[in-house]
């Protein structure tokens, strides 16, 4: 089984690359107190379809480049 997120596209300016935005509620060790963290991965979007602002799940899989690590599944 492997990994999946759901983030939103921030960047559509490459080709056949999406910039992803994952937001996460984190729980601080000593405060208890919740706080949002953003992580940003590259994904590979094979046909272009999918444009700044849209609501996504992303997968891991195996090293498409340098920094592009996942692939978008589908939309939300």
């Amino acid at each position: 089984m492997k990994r999946q997120l759901q983030g939103t596209v921030i960047s559509d300016k490459m080709n056949k690359t999406r910039v992803v935005a994952v937001n996460r509620l984190k729980k601080h060790s000593r405060y208890k107190k919740y706080y949002k963290s953003t992580v940003k991965f590259k994904a590979h979007d094979e046909k272009n379809e999918y444009k700044t602002g849209d609501k996504i799940i992303i997968e891991e899989t195996r090293p498409m480049s340098k920094e592009k690590r996942w692939k978008i599944v589908g939309k939300l």
